[in-house]
């Protein structure tokens, strides 16, 4: 099946036909980006590790794409703009809901679309599921992007079960749901169409300004109380959005969605999350107050987890970006966690504990208090719901037709 061109190179491949082996990687690959990579008129957006764990990568050029970072010009041969290659690889999937155990989410169902993500955060907690996969929780993570290509078709066949009961349903909980190569391949699209057409709700988190392309869905699915938005923004600054989250739409971008869904009707949540010590905790207040001018009608926010192989990927990018204050960071990191890097206790793994959780409770609540923002959201109104129509079957010709 052939797909459109993209604004960044992507190469489709099928699961189970790996492309050739790439070269050897030395030390000296491992080099940081040069200093002309970071924000500025006519940068195009890299990756976020500077280190992989497997190392799987290779160069190739990428067309500039304006996501809220300013001006661009389009000389993609420039060596400014050579960054890492993304690969899309098909991956039909046998069921696409997955059930939800954990006891600190609020909700029962999750739909991701895709497997590892573009934008490449270097905080991203669904790091270490890409080694099941036998892929680098690093770079393959942000460039080898599996892609549930028949999500839409199993969500249909999944809601028209006899015994299926509509519960709170995530989009988006692991992966982004609306990282660059939804702009192309539009699965999150398809999945919000099959809930729009069963009067499903859900609710879907994004740190992209590209979710404001299905407006008009979510919209009429505000009216009707089926449809929750959370936006993280995790800081205004762009030059440390630029490093922490190098793919991801700029934190004006994001503000310009919130607007954009509130004005249209749209329940928006604000996500500070997560919460770094010394990197961008200054800055919660500014980031409430910017997403309440926009819109925003309630606040959640998480501190940053470091599970597996994202603890030293994490600690490398500190080193690498703020060598001043590493050191600084995770202590403050293990005061939140007990005296450990990370602790995968339900009770506290969102929030942290200790007298640090407690500042950080404090700060966010007086904030939210100031600006009239709310801890608790909107029931959904499941009552509307009724099963999809069953999927248009290609029709076998009969054996007269044949001749």
């Amino acid at each position: 099946m052939k797909r459109p061109v993209t604004d960044a190179p992507i190469r489709i491949v099928r699961r189970g036909r790996p492309p050739a082996a790439p070269p050897t990687l030395f030390p000296d690959d491992l080099a940081p980006e040069p200093a002309s990579l970071l924000p500025g008129p006519g940068s195009v957006k890299g990756r976020g590790t500077a280190w992989r764990i497997a190392g799987r990568y290779e160069r190739q050029a990428r067309n500039a794409v304006d996501d809220g970072w300013g001006s661009l010009d389009q000389r993609a041969e420039d060596d400014r703009t050579r960054v890492t290659r993304t690969e899309v690889i098909d991956e039909p999937c046998r069921s696409v809901l997955r059930a939800n155990d954990s006891p600190d989410v609020p909700f029962d169902l999750s739909i991701n679309p895709y497997r590892g993500c573009e934008h490449g955060c270097i905080y991203c907690y669904a790091r270490p599921t890409h080694s099941y996969a036998d892929l680098s929780p690093g770079l393959d993570f942000e460039t080898r992007i599996l892609a549930k290509t028949n999500a839409a078709d199993r969500l249909r066949e999944e809601l028209r079960r006899p015994r299926y009961t509509p519960r709170p349903l995530n989009l988006g909980s692991a992966t982004d749901a609306y990282q660059p190569v939804e702009r192309n391949l539009k699965l999150t699209r398809q999945i919000i169409e099959v809930l729009h057409e069963a009067q499903h709700p859900f609710s879907v988190v994004t740190k992209s300004g590209g979710i404001v392309r299905d407006l008009d869905l979510l919209a009429d699915m505000a009216q009707r109380q089926q449809v929750l938005v959370f936006i993280s923004l995790t800081t205004l600054d762009n030059g440390l959005a630029r490093i922490l989250e190098p793919r991801a739409s700029a934190p004006a971008r994001r503000l310009a969605a919130i607007r954009a869904l509130s004005d249209a009707g749209v329940w928006v949540g604000v996500n500070v999350a997560p919460v770094i010590p010394f990197i961008n905790e200054p800055e919660i207040e500014q980031i409430i107050e910017a997403a309440a001018g926009a819109g925003a009608k309630s606040l959640h926010w998480t501190v940053v987890r470091l599970p597996w192989e994202v603890n030293p990927l994490f600690q490398h990018w500190l080193e690498e970006h703020f060598p001043d204050r590493a050191h600084r960071v995770m202590e403050r990191i293990r005061d939140l966690r007990g005296g450990r890097d990370y602790d995968a206790d339900f009770s506290t793994r969102m929030k942290g504990d200790g007298l640090w959780a407690d500042l950080i409770r404090q700060r966010m609540l007086g904030a939210a208090h100031r600006h009239g923002l709310v801890r608790e959201v909107p029931a959904l109104d499941f009552s509307q719901f009724k099963p999809p129509r069953a999927p248009v079957q290609s029709r076998r010709p009969n054996q007269g037709e044949l001749f």
